[in-house]
């Protein structure tokens, strides 16, 4: 801030604000485990660093970057070249000329500019690419650092990444480079950025906690589930109500579970609730309910489960009695332990149990 303070944010299900280091770690996690998100540039900041593996949404973000600036143009500048030639180029460096042996004196010494885009921050950038065609192990990353590394495949990759980042040149000619150089940089030290006053100076970004927390629950209840689960994660394939033979209004769950001809429908919900305060309903969303309904309708016939899933806090700390909406459909509101990954209740409670499954999971909602 300009008075000097540093004003730091952190997940609102902490309580406790005594100890940062935990929520911090989990945040970490939070964001390493849902990397392809939608972020909001807010400007250059010092930050902190912590060690990890680059991930395909920084290698992403890198390659969209080395796009924008290979379509405006790298920058050539001119580099002097001593060189021993049969042909007059440039200036003849009469000194080394006049030094010549015998055998040798039909050759001429000559020294001359020569334009070439082999400069420290295109050194780097070319670095940046090759370890982020080898990393990605996604497709569209893939065939864009290839395309790009062909498009500057005549420049050098850096032999001295310290010393060519100190050489990295901010002046005016060279502005539109430097949205590319935090990515140089976090790919080349493979380290990422996290919010907090540090010694990096570099993109400062905002997330959507929301999002985050969706994304880490998918993320981890695909690791959790059974193989026999099919698992389908923002399904679009129904809308709340038909107008001339066209659907309106497309209704999206974040999680679609279905299992030997049943299905779930989960949506997560980033809120804090209150398990005492019944007379607010526990800090329940009426229009959370109105829209797990909607999804019960359509998704699941009006018969099944839907369930919320809310993150794990000290004041909910277990599964909720299940809401009624008729005596076909239920909803559950379930706690998501952010620390353990996993949810309080586990979700394989719900699903009908296979001969395999009795011996490890306990039956106990689905009943």
């Amino acid at each position: 801030m300009p008075s000097g303070r540093c004003l730091e944010i952190l997940p609102k299900y902490v309580h406790d604000t005594a100890n940062v280091k935990e929520p911090r770690k989990l945040l970490c996690r939070i964001i390493q485990a849902a990397m392809d998100l939608p972020f909001r540039d807010v400007g250059v900041a010092n930050l902190a660093l912590f060690d990890a593996p680059v991930s395909e949404w920084v290698i992403r973000q890198f390659l969209l970057a080395v796009d924008r600036l290979v379509k405006r143009g790298l920058r050539f500048d001119y580099a002097q070249m001593e060189e021993e030639q049969r042909f007059l180029r440039g200036q003849l460096d009469i000194a080394r000329q006049l030094r010549q042996p015998v055998g040798r004196q039909h050759l001429f010494r000559i020294r001359h500019d020569v334009f070439l885009p082999d400069g420290a921050e295109n050194r780097l950038i070319k670095s940046a690419l090759v370890i982020a065609g080898t990393s990605t192990q996604d497709a569209r990353n893939w065939r864009l650092a290839h395309e790009l590394r062909g498009l500057i495949a005549e420049i050098p990759s850096s032999q001295q990444i310290r010393e060519d980042f100190k050489s990295w040149r901010r002046d005016r000619l060279m502005a539109h480079y430097e949205p590319v150089r935090p990515w140089c940089e976090l790919i080349l030290r493979q380290q990422l950025p996290l919010a907090g006053s540090g010694a990096w100076r570099g993109i400062s970004l905002l997330f959507p906690m929301e999002k985050l927390f969706e994304r880490y629950v998918e993320t981890n209840l695909r690791e959790a589930l059974p193989g026999d689960v099919r698992f389908v994660s923002q399904s679009t394939s129904k809308y709340l109500c038909a107008h001339e033979e066209q659907g309106f209004f497309q209704l999206r769950p974040d999680i679609l579970l279905s299992r030997q001809g049943q299905r779930w429908v989960l949506d997560t919900k980033w809120k804090l609730l209150h398990t005492l305060d019944r007379a607010n309903h526990y800090g329940l969303s009426q229009s959370d309910f109105y829209q797990l309904f909607a999804y019960g309708q359509k998704h699941l016939g009006g018969k099944g489960d839907v369930i919320l899933i809310y993150p794990k806090t000290s004041e909910f700390f277990a599964p909720l009695p299940p809401f009624h909406f008729s005596d076909s459909l239920r909803l559950w509101v379930l706690p998501f332990d952010l620390h353990e990954k996993q949810l309080i209740e586990p979700i394989l409670k719900l699903l009908p149990c296979s001969p395999c499954d009795k011996t490890r999971i306990p039956t106990l909602l689905y009943q």
